[in-house]
């Protein structure tokens, strides 16, 4: 009978492995929906309209600046990952949409991206008709309130380049902005 060190068999091993986990294609991310198209105003008071968005992967979330619960928490983790991810995907966008257009004008949420550092090229902040935005939380993002009403939600989602949903990832889970970052790698991989 032939024998091997433990130290060999390690080897051989992590060798194979190494080998299986190469040859192994990631399953394929779920569709979850899609975003339907609309017509916002950034915190530049521009118009933003999805098309800027299209043929680009892109994360969003919805928070309002007075938020002094998860909000700031939220936005602090956006910043963390439009940092992380700008020299391996220039091109990703993030997206904030404000669960309170009453109060969230266009120069309150510029002053509150400038508190972020967000990157003006990569990370917008929208607002606009309540309506519009509640068609966007409801029927395009899925985000509903036990009455029905838009709602504040502590996920990020992932949209891929044909605005279809394939991951939410919930802020205070742990690893959250890892398993984000590594489900983006894989987008850009499919070439979804």
């Amino acid at each position: 009978m032939m024998r091997f060190s433990p130290r060999f068999l390690g080897v051989l091993c992590a060798s194979a492995l190494s080998i299986t986990s190469a040859c192994v294609k990631p399953k394929p991310l779920e569709v979850l929906g899609t975003v339907p198209q609309f017509n916002l105003t950034s915190e530049t008071g521009q118009p933003f309209d999805s098309h800027q968005l299209d043929n680009r992967i892109w994360v969003a979330d919805f928070i309002y600046t007075t938020c002094d619960g998860p909000c700031p928490m939220m936005s602090a983790s956006m910043r963390r990952i439009q940092d992380q991810t700008a020299a391996e995907f220039p091109d990703i966008r993030f997206v904030s949409f404000t669960v309170d257009p009453a109060h969230d004008t266009p120069p309150v949420l510029a002053e509150y991206a400038k508190r972020y550092k967000r990157d003006p090229n990569r990370w917008f902040f929208l607002t606009g008709e309540q309506a519009a935005l509640h068609e966007v939380s409801l029927n395009g993002f899925k985000l509903q309130s036990v009455d029905g009403s838009m709602a504040h939600s502590t996920r990020f989602t992932l949209v891929d380049r044909q605005r279809r949903i394939r991951g939410y990832y919930i802020t205070g889970e742990d690893n959250f902005q890892s398993k984000l970052i590594h489900d983006i790698r894989q987008l850009y991989r499919d070439k979804s």
